[in-house]
């Protein structure tokens, strides 16, 4: 049973009480994330979600990481038109051949970036290395996409990465902290902003 305490918490006005979306919610979502590989990875699942609910996402993650070999891009990159085969006919990722064909480019396209520099400098030099605080009181004023996912989608497609469009590169953003887009009065967004030694 779940902490009643815990449930009662002010949240951002998307999150539900399902279980899978508190712990996201609670301990992912908006904290600043620097390690590349998981940045490849959340990159890969906001591409998965394209035209999907996030929760359809999050309740598959641990079977993608299973089936997509913890999203290692130096074992990614080698899939075979074969291995994509054997992807298609796995229930437990969302089987769309384009979806999956793209997580391997991707790959690629992280291991071009790496040769210059670590693919988490790379991302967050978008956004000046640092997270950008926003002051949204609503949900519905958040927007679905700004100028720096639009640069940084831009970007990424010039690599060759795919299933990258603004509208993702943002979510992306949301997710992994670049942007801080809790609600103003949602308990985590205060904590965000000292976690990582921002002024409200």
């Amino acid at each position: 049973m779940p902490d009643q305490k815990n449930v009662l918490k002010k949240r951002c006005a998307w999150n539900t009480t399902d279980p899978i979306y508190l712990n996201y919610h609670d301990n992912e979502w908006g904290r600043p994330q620097y390690d590349s590989r998981a940045l490849f990875e959340m990159l890969c699942l906001e591409g998965m979600q394209a035209g999907l609910s996030w929760i359809s996402i999050l309740r598959r993650r641990d079977h993608y990481r299973e089936a997509f070999d913890g999203f290692d891009p130096e074992r990614v990159v080698h899939y075979s038109s074969e291995k994509i085969d054997q992807l298609m006919q796995d229930s437990g990722i969302i089987r769309n051949r384009r979806k999956i064909e793209a997580i391997v480019t991707n790959a690629a396209g992280f291991l071009e970036i790496e040769k210059q520099q670590p693919f988490s400098d790379y991302l967050w030099t978008f956004v000046g290395k640092k997270p950008i605080i926003h002051h949204y009181d609503r949900h519905e004023d958040i927007p679905a996409s700004n100028a720096v996912s639009g640069i940084m989608s831009k970007d990424l497609k010039k690599r060759g990465f795919k299933f990258v469009g603004e509208t993702i590169c943002y979510a992306f953003m949301q997710a992994t902290g670049m942007v801080n887009d809790h609600e103003t009065g949602c308990f985590y967004y205060s904590q965000i902003n000292s976690e990582s030694g921002m002024v409200n």
